[in-house]
C-alpha cells in the first residue's frame, strides 16, 4: 500500500509542479499588469493637459 502511494506521488510531482510554476508565473505577470495599469491611470489623471500621441 505505501509503495503504491509512491509510485503515484512520483508520476504526478512533475506534473503538479509545473502547473504550480505555471500558476505563480501568470498570476505575477496580471499583478504586474494591474498595477501599471493604476499607475498610468494616476499618471492620466495628474496630467489631463497632455496629449497621448504617443499611444495607438
Amino acid at each position: 500500500m505505501g509503495e503504491d502511494f509512491w509510485d503515484y506521488f512520483s508520476a504526478l510531482a512533475p506534473s503538479v509542479g509545473v502547473g504550480l510554476l505555471f500558476w505563480l508565473a501568470i498570476r505575477a505577470i496580471f499583478r504586474a499588469d494591474r498595477k501599471e495599469r493604476a499607475a498610468e491611470a494616476e499618471v492620466r489623471e495628474d496630467h489631463p493637459d497632455q496629449n497621448d500621441a504617443g499611444h495607438s
